[in-house]
């Protein structure tokens, strides 16, 4: 590594009596322009020390480290956060270019060293832990983490080194805590040495400081000189420079006892190394000093001088070597006792050193912090979602409560954990790998990449993307969100078997250029699979079979059936979930950044946009963490008040963000006879219209004002308010998690858990056997109207048919059942239609019209979902919460039925059978259930339908 050829400078020659030469120092540009490579090669450099003064002095000189900031500015977490980044980098860098000396001095020099915050100094625990912590987030053979030589750092640095972690200690002034700590070492390494025989991986440094003990020395003896004369004077005058240096030899003295004996040669056969003691403060601060007094005098064999920049250029220009460390020991002696004669305690000295080095460290560290925060201010583009509430004075103390216990009992960290006794100890922690997902999401950013790379500007003009559920409702948010994106495909979805939605939508692609997406989990979900089955059919005629495979990309988790599908039929693409990720969690998984990178939307910013909110609701401050108080307000308000029925409202751009936010809420908080029943796109209505039931969630997008007095209104009566405001539409990923985050939390304060769906798995049961049925006979069972009129036919089971026949007497007309049915809605109640037909912009305005008859005339919630895709979505909470919903299924015939290729049944027969298995187990769970079956002609039927209820609401 040194010059050859040519004589060797001072800085070299230190190696020939056995000292390296440390520089302490470090910033970014040492490390990029290589003049760290040329220090090692040319001057002799063994090493580099670093510390938050150094750390903050970089950070504020020239522009070095903005640019790095002003990338990373908008994901940080917090400046601290933001900080490690830098210095980790920097650490990191220096320590890759170290790693030849490491090697070539076989592990004896070559190290960076990197500091634990200097404000746990005297916390042993803490100081542990956030040594282990740096180690391993560094992850360089040749780092050493510097722990401070306080009374508390010394028990750490024993369990430190016992670990095989190479410490720095740092801050050590007085003999007596020096030899404590070269003790420390030792004991260290035998308890290393219980479980590995090759102990030279292990190293360790003691930093014992010099120039300050001169400085408050000469400090004190200059004003003792104020008031002696004579010898006293003399004595005094002469110890003037020299404490410093004679405290350092005699510490060395002790070096040299405690590394050698019985018991240390038992550690050397092993591999040990010394701990050597490193010289550091060795830049002169008394200018009346020679510039170079405290490296030139301690020079000594299997010792480290670290030396600051400008006494590293004076040594080695005009630096003079001898070995001086054990020249004149006696005079050293003599020295100190001279000191403690003339009543200056060198002991005091060091112990007010010891206190006021870590007062002066933490200064710069936060010094340091606070230009980083100032940093992220000025550069911080992007932003965290804001989140603000406004509860009732009932409710309020309760949330509070909740958020205290979240608090005393470490809740938030027990869920990071995946603490399955957070929830019902049951199957939970097997289903919580969305947690960790936008992290692993980023470091594949590459793929997602280069997927959009083979969409872009290629042969297709649309996607359609066949799933149900968590498989189809974040792709559906996603492309009503940001819409078709230049040069890329438009993104469609298909979620419904019924048959009139099918043709629709296969009306809006060319099938010639359109790219198929298979989405499901399970590879086994009915839907997506016959779904498949149509399109592989009708492409396979239009380009051939063998050609087909290669318009159709698969979703699904490893070794489903999907995944053996896809590959037999030689499918373009296949990408992967997780089996610890359940749908309606899946949002930040393939199975939405796939069909998001394929709209052209850069998955990489987006999920670092998350990444922030992800980072947000780690905070283990309950009341400052996002998800966790979302959370508590809608677990504390459905548990202690009822207050069930979370109302949606939000702006225009992001309207479809309620279909999504459907499924998540009520499919994990509705079962064991509790929920939370979300209501979305919902007209607002004056604020005396509302019960007490109701949770009211504003999401708006920066800007939008058009719903802002509406909601003051409704603040201004006393209901609960949560207002997100986005100032981005590509922030939405951090509304997914911050909602995944607030799910589960509201699952653990209602005590059920958030992540299965048992009811809807009882009606896919019911639904299956129906079909098989169909398969068998060719029809559906035959089932008898409570009442027919002009085509429109009346169902329920004998339970709600006897209330009803009871509340209508003897006038059994459409009206008067449709009446008594509604009649049924109490306080606190909702009503919820459910419509088996086609989802078009008709069916939907005229549902609307009757839902909002409803509401204004029964003042309930009230909910609209089209069938069959809402029973993979709200169908879990209508059926296993609470019992304080009124339904009224919509069916009908299908004016034209459509095939399923390769089966018995037809679409309109599978639609068909998914009503009856839903409406068989709302009977079954005494739901207040009526069936209208609209007959062909929907429209007309609807009318009627409408008419009835408007009519109602008039008398």
């Amino acid at each position: 590594m040194e010059a050859t050829g040519k004589e060797k400078n001072s800085l070299q020659k230190l190696a020939d009596y056995g000292q390296s030469p440390w520089l302490d120092f470090i910033r970014r540009d040492l490390i990029t322009s290589g003049e760290l490579k040329r220090l090692i090669a040319e001057e002799g450099l063994k090493g580099v020390t670093s510390n938050p003064a150094i750390f903050e002095k970089a950070l504020s000189a020239g522009d070095d480290y903005k640019p790095f900031i002003m990338e990373h500015a908008a994901t940080a977490k917090d400046a601290v956060a933001l900080y490690e980044q830098i210095a980790f980098r920097d650490i990191q860098g220096a320590a890759d270019i170290l790693k030849s000396v490491y090697d070539e001095s076989a592990k004896r020099d070559g190290y960076i060293s990197l500091e634990v915050s200097p404000s746990i100094a005297n916390d042993t625990e803490k100081t542990l832990n956030e040594a282990r912590r740096l180690w391993k987030l560094v992850n360089r053979p040749n780092l050493m983490v510097k722990v401070p030589a306080t009374p508390e750092g010394i028990p750490a640095v024993q369990r430190l080194i016992g670990e095989g972690i190479n410490i720095n200690v740092t801050l050590l002034f007085s003999r007596e805590a020096y030899r404590q700590i070269a003790e420390s070492y030792i004991a260290g390494l035998e308890k290393y040495a219980t479980e590995n025989d090759d102990l030279s991986s292990v190293s360790s440094v003691a930093s014992f400081f010099v120039s300050r003990i001169d400085s408050l020395i000469d400090s004190q003896i200059r004003e003792k000189l104020k008031d002696v004369s004579g010898e006293e004077k003399t004595t005094l005058e002469n110890l003037l420079g020299k404490v410093a240096i004679a405290n350092a030899k005699m510490a060395y003295e002790i070096y040299q006892q405690v590394f050698s004996g019985e018991r240390w040669e038992r550690l050397a056969k092993k591999g040990a190394q010394t701990q050597r003691i490193l010289w550091a403060s060795t830049g002169t601060k008394d200018p009346e000093y020679c510039d170079v007094l405290y490296v030139e005098e301690l020079i000594g064999e299997d010792t480290v001088n670290t030396i600051p920049p400008a006494t590293w250029s004076s040594f080695h220009d005009h630096g003079r070597l001898r070995e001086s460390l054990t020249e004149n020991t006696k005079d050293a002696k003599q020295t100190l006792e001279d000191l403690e004669r003339s009543g200056i305690s060198l002991e005091k000295a060091t112990d007010k050193l010891l206190t006021d080095a870590v007062r002066l460290f933490v200064e710069p560290y936060d010094k340091m912090i606070g230009a980083v925060e100032k940093a992220i201010r000025e550069n911080k583009t992007i932003t965290l979602n804001t989140q603000t509430f406004s509860l009732p004075k009932r409710l309020m103390p309760d949330v509070e409560l909740t958020l205290k216990e979240w608090q005393d009992k470490g809740n938030v960290e027990r869920l990071w954990a995946k603490d399955a006794s957070l929830w019902t100890n049951n199957d939970e922690a097997d289903w919580l790998g969305w947690l960790s997902i936008i992290e692993r999401q980023i470091s594949e950013k590459q793929k997602f990449a280069d997927f959009a790379g083979r969409i872009k500007d290629g042969e297709f003009s649309h996607i359609l993307l066949l799933g149900m559920g968590g498989a189809s409702l974040c792709p559906e948010v996603l492309s009503f969100t940001f819409g078709k994106q230049e040069g890329f495909p438009e993104l469609h979805i298909l979620d419904s078997t019924d048959p009139a939605q099918i043709r629709a939508t296969e009306a809006k692609i060319d099938l010639g250029k359109t790219l198929f997406f298979v989405s499901s989990k399970s590879g086994s979900t009915l839907e997506p699979n016959i779904f498949f089955q149509y399109f592989f059919d009708r492409v396979s005629k239009s380009i051939g079979k063998d050609l087909a495979g290669s318009r159709f990309v698969a979703i699904t988790d490893p070794n489903s059936k999907l995944q053996k599908v896809a590959e037999a039929n030689g499918f373009r693409d296949l990408f992967f979930g997780d089996h610890e990720i359940g749908g309606r969690y899946s949002a930040l998984s393939d199975f939405g950044m796939i069909p998001l990178a394929a709209m052209g939307i850069d998955v990489t910013d987006f999920l670092k946009r998350a990444r922030m909110m992800e980072e947000a609701c780690r905070n283990e401050n309950a009341y400052k963490n996002p998800g966790v108080v979302l959370g508590g307000i809608l677990g504390t308000a459905a548990r202690d008040f009822a207050r069930d029925k979370l109302t949606i409202i939000t702006s225009p751009e992001i309207y479809d963000l309620g279909a999504w936010l459907e499924q998540l809420i009520a499919e994990s908080t509705g079962k064991q006879g509790k929920s939370v029943i979300p209501v979305d796109h919902e007209e607002i209505v004056s604020e005396e219209d509302y019960g007490c039931d109701r949770l009211f969630v504003y999401l708006k997008v920066e800007g939008d004002d058009e719903k802002d007095e509406a909601v003051a209104s409704l603040e201004s009566s006393g209901h609960p308010i949560v207002r997100i405001v986005m100032p981005d539409l590509l922030n939405l990923g951090q509304e997914f998690f911050r909602w995944e985050i607030a799910t589960a939390v509201a699952g653990a304060i209602m005590k059920i858990n958030p992540f299965d769906q048992p009811d809807v798995e009882a009606s896919k049961i019911v639904t299956k056997k129906l079909t098989a049925e169909y398969e068998e006979k060719g029809s559906l069972p035959e089932e008898t109207p409570i009442c027919t009129e002009a085509g429109i036919k009346l169902f329920t089971d004998e339970r709600n048919a006897n209330e009803l026949r009871k509340a209508v007497g003897e006038d059994k007309t459409l009206g008067k059942y449709i009446n008594a049915h509604l009649d049924r809605i109490v306080d606190n109640d909702y009503f919820a239609i459910l419509a088996y037909i086609e989802m078009n912009c008709s069916n939907d305005r005229q549902l609307h019209e009757i839902r909002d008859e409803v509401l204004k005339t029964q003042k309930v919630a009230t909910c609209l979902g089209f069938g069959p895709r809402f029973l993979h979505s709200t169908g879990q909470g209508y059926k296993g919460g609470a019992n304080n919903g009124v339904f009224l299924q919509i069916t009908c015939d299908d004016a034209e039925d459509l095939e399923v290729p390769d089966q018995k049944y037809t679409f309109g027969a599978v639609k068909a059978a998914q009503a009856r298995g839903d409406f068989e187990v709302l009977a079954e769970r005494k739901r207040r259930a009526l069936r209208v079956h609209l007959g062909k002609d929907v429209s007309d039927g609807l009318a009627r339908l409408s008419q009835i209820i408007l009519e109602r609401g008039n008398k």
